[in-house]
């Protein structure tokens, strides 16, 4: 299995817009494209100990990882699970909100968004906008995670209404309102716009809330993946006991 350059063009989907991304399958990316290997980390586990005769028995264990080790980028206890099996049981645990970015511009930050999403059970991510996405910030968490792609902005609000979805844009634009005095819907979906023009204006027309990170710097802004995970993590302060 051969590493994909995040930039390279991915082969066309037609068909999915709106919809999940396709899943991946023996050797294929979500996109379509050849499969990117998992980061190798120092905390991994080498194989299972007492050999095959030990193995432990269950559909959820994958026979190449317990013979040969799991060096993937996954918590101790999804440890020789195979990909499918870490997919299932996240799906029994992910939480009610959704993350959109939109992706105009190739936004590098998006990768990291998924990441972050991964890390705190969003349901879904969304991508609005072009459906090349940078994924090298991503540390292949877009294989557990289900990313959504919406060609434009009209066709993810329609989507977002028709799912009962709670529209909240994420930007420090006028009449927005200090994230940490906000109650976040349990059901919504977060969006956030781009490194430098921020959200589009249809984006921010279309939200029924418009939030912002209070900041105490110079800066005016800070960049996409760190939004995102700020106003995650305070979805689940909220939402989680």
């Amino acid at each position: 299995m051969t590493d994909r350059d995040p930039l390279d063009p991915a082969p066309a989907d037609p068909g999915h817009d709106g919809g999940p991304a396709d899943p991946a399958s023996a050797g294929l990316g979500r996109d379509g494209g050849p499969a990117a290997a998992e980061p190798v980390v120092a905390h991994g586990v080498g194989p299972w100990p007492g050999g095959e005769a030990a193995w432990p028995e269950g559909e959820h264990w994958d026979a190449g990882l317990l013979r040969d080790g799991d060096s993937r980028n996954v918590v101790d206890r999804y440890r020789y699970w195979s990909l499918e099996a870490i997919v299932a049981d996240l799906d029994l645990v992910r939480h009610p909100f959704h993350v959109a970015i939109e992706n105009w511009q190739h936004d590098m930050n998006i990768g990291s968004v998924v990441r972050s999403a991964n890390a705190f059970a969003a349901e879904a991510v969304h991508i609005v906008g072009r459906r090349r996405w940078n994924k090298r910030g991503a540390m292949v968490t877009d294989r557990y995670q289900h990313v959504v792609h919406h060609p434009d902005v009209a066709s993810f609000v329609a989507w977002a209404r028709g799912e009962g979805l709670v529209v909240v844009a994420v930007d420090n634009v006028t009449g927005s309102v200090p994230l940490e005095r906000t109650a976040l819907p349990e059901r919504c979906v977060l969006v956030f716009g781009q490194e430098g023009p921020g959200l589009s204006a249809e984006v921010v027309a279309a939200a029924e809330m418009v939030v912002e990170i209070t900041q105490f710097g110079s800066t005016r802004s800070i960049n996409a993946s760190a939004a995102g995970a700020v106003v995650m993590w305070e979805w689940v302060r909220q939402h989680r006991s």
